[in-house]
């Protein structure tokens, strides 16, 4: 049997209205629920768009100014770490429970990208916008003040938004894991993460990290910022070039916990023990850690949460509903078994 060859057989509203026997004015109008119709004539519309399958252009409805956009523009580094695809999962849900959608943007971790992204997805008129961090190019912050829509950064907590602000205190959660590993005994730490071309989250980890080791009387020797994706691969050869270059590291910290999976796994490799040759500390208390055969050290940041939490300002927002515009929903330190002195190891 011959295949058959595909054809766009796309419907317009002139066949609609052809098949209805009225005018596509008025078929228009019933689509737009603007009245000036009977209720036989909006029924017979209606069953030839399910029999001929029709599919309004709903864009170029909210171009044409006859309706309010349901588009909300969502803005995340990238769908192949997984905190990221948590929160997205957060606030599509809550978005599409009522009524709206989400239009993904990946900027890459770059100040470019996301500017690039910013302007195409205005001209789309969206009800509004969900950016990943707080820091933005000065042009992208000048259209984002202009665009006159609602606006929540997420991930990263703000005190002082441009608009709406929901996340953690990225600082406090490294600085809360450089006080537990100096309690653990250790002093001399290492660290593994990625690189950016601007200030983000992993960076004020890090700060915090520093902050508490040092004021504890221990040091972060050794430092390595990969230019990658944080993933398990590069915490795997990241481990390899740190533990190469360095020597009496006691505990490695890592960016977040898909890096400190790559780096157990080299580490267990080699013959070493953990914690009993070297401790293992992650972040973002992903899933996959309640797997593994010991308890991953990490620290717990509720992502599906922050993402609807997020949503949920943008809806309350836009319904002129009274709702706070920033908001701390905090994380939890998980003592785990891959460092020595914890309760669990």
């Amino acid at each position: 049997m011959a295949e058959k060859e595909f054809k766009n057989n796309k419907v317009s509203l002139s066949e609609v209205a052809r098949a209805a026997g009225v005018s596509k004015m008025t078929a228009s109008r019933v689509l737009r629920e603007e009245g000036g119709y009977s209720e036989k004539t909006r029924a017979l519309v209606m069953e030839k768009v399910d029999e001929l399958g029709y599919l309004p252009n709903r864009l170029a409805t909210v171009f044409a100014g006859d309706k309010s956009s349901t588009f909300v523009g969502v803005a995340i580094p990238d769908l192949g770490n997984e905190v990221f695809s948590q929160v997205l999962e957060g606030i599509d849900r809550k978005l599409g429970a009522f009524g709206h959608q989400s239009v993904l943007g990946l900027t890459q971790h770059t100040l470019k990208e996301e500017e690039e992204w910013i302007r195409t997805v205005l001209s789309w008129q969206p009800a509004g916008l969900i950016l990943t961090g707080r820091y933005h190019s000065p042009r992208a912050t000048e259209m984002l003040k202009n665009a006159g829509i609602p606006i929540v950064e997420i991930w990263d907590f703000n005190s002082s938004p441009l608009d709406m602000s929901v996340g953690i205190n990225h600082f406090d959660s490294g600085f809360d894991m450089g006080r537990y590993l100096i309690g653990c005994g250790y002093a001399n730490i290492g660290y593994v993460g990625t690189s950016h071309d601007t200030a983000n989250a992993a960076t004020t980890r890090l700060d915090g990290l520093c902050k508490a080791v040092e004021g504890g009387g221990g040091a972060v020797a050794k430092q390595l910022c990969l230019h990658d994706t944080a993933t398990y691969y590069t915490g795997y050869y990241g481990t390899e070039q740190l533990l190469a270059g360095s020597s009496g590291l006691e505990c490695i910290f890592y960016q977040n916990d898909a890096m400190a999976f790559g780096g157990l796994q080299y580490v267990k490799s080699k013959g070493m023990q953990v914690p009993g040759d070297i401790g293992i500390a992650g972040w973002g208390d992903l899933p996959i850690a309640s797997v593994l055969p010991k308890r991953l050290t990490s620290c717990h940041v509720p992502h599906l949460k922050l993402g609807q939490a997020a949503a949920e300002m943008m809806l309350a927002r836009l319904s002129n509903e009274p709702m706070e515009n920033c908001r701390d929903i905090g994380f939890s330190l998980i003592p785990g078994s891959t460092v020595r002195g914890s309760d669990h190891s």
